[in-house]
C-alpha cells in the first residue's frame, strides 16, 4: 500500500486539478489566444521567417522545449519538414558574454538585434510578465518590426502594452501558470503544423 501523502502534497495537488478544471471551462477564450499566435507565427514561418522564444527559469526551460518542438516535430502522427525556430536561452558563453559587459538585462534583447528580421515572431514566456530582460527583447523585436506575442499569468503586465498577442493562463501560481504555458504551447506546434501542411487548412508542403 501507498504511504498517505503529505497534506502539503494533497492540498498541492488538489489546487492544480482545480486549476486545471477552470483552465479547462475557459477553454474557447484561451484557445482563441494561442489561434491568434498560431496565424501569425504561419504567415511568418510560410513567408521564410522564423520564431524566436525566449524566458527566465523555468519559463527558459520551456522555451527551449517549445522551439524543439518547432524544429523537431510534435508527434510521429505529423512527419513534417523542420520549422524555423530558436531560443534565445541555450548559449552560456553568449549569455554570460552579454551579462558580464552589457548587464543581464540585454541577454535576450542583444540576441534579437541579431538575429530578427521584420515580420519575424518573438515569443516572450513569464508568469509575472514584469521581467526587465524580456521587456527590453520586446522593445528591440518592435523596434525591427517583429510580431511579439506573450504567453503570460493571469493579470494583465507591463509585457501586454508590448506585445501584439497576448495569451492569459488563468492560475494563481507560477507553477500552475507555466503548467498552462506547456499545455498552450503543444496546442500551438500542432495548430501551425495544421495551419502550415494540412490539406483542409491550405496548407501542403510549405514553400
Amino acid at each position: 500500500m501507498s504511504p498517505l501523502l503529505p497534506e502539503t502534497t494533497r492540498q498541492t495537488l488538489e489546487t492544480s486539478a482545480r486549476e486545471a478544471a477552470d483552465l479547462y471551462r475557459r477553454m474557447p477564450e484561451v484557445f482563441s489566444q494561442v489561434v491568434a499566435i498560431a496565424e501569425a507565427c504561419a504567415r511568418a514561418l510560410r513567408s521564410g521567417g522564423k520564431i524566436l522564444f525566449c524566458g527566465n527559469g523555468g519559463s527558459a526551460a520551456e522555451s527551449q522545449h517549445l522551439a524543439t518542438e518547432f524544429v523537431v516535430r510534435l508527434s510521429a502522427l505529423r512527419d513534417r519538414p523542420a520549422l524555423a525556430a530558436l531560443a534565445l536561452t541555450t548559449d552560456t558563453s553568449l549569455l554570460t558574454a552579454c551579462a558580464n559587459d552589457y548587464g543581464f538585462d540585454l541577454v535576450f534583447a542583444r540576441q534579437v538585434e541579431a538575429h530578427l528580421r521584420a515580420g519575424d515572431v518573438l515569443i516572450l514566456l513569464s508568469t509575472s510578465g514584469k521581467s526587465p530582460n524580456l521587456i527590453a527583447a520586446a522593445k528591440a523585436a518592435k523596434a525591427r518590426g517583429g510580431i511579439t506575442a506573450a504567453f503570460l499569468g493571469e493579470k494583465p503586465s507591463a509585457l501586454n502594452s508590448l506585445t501584439d498577442l497576448a495569451l492569459h493562463i488563468p492560475a494563481s501560481s507560477p507553477q500552475r501558470v507555466q503548467e498552462g504555458h506547456l499545455w498552450a504551447g503543444h496546442m500551438l506546434v500542432e495548430l501551425v503544423e495544421q495551419m502550415l501542411f494540412d490539406e483542409t487548412n491550405g496548407g501542403g508542403a510549405r514553400a
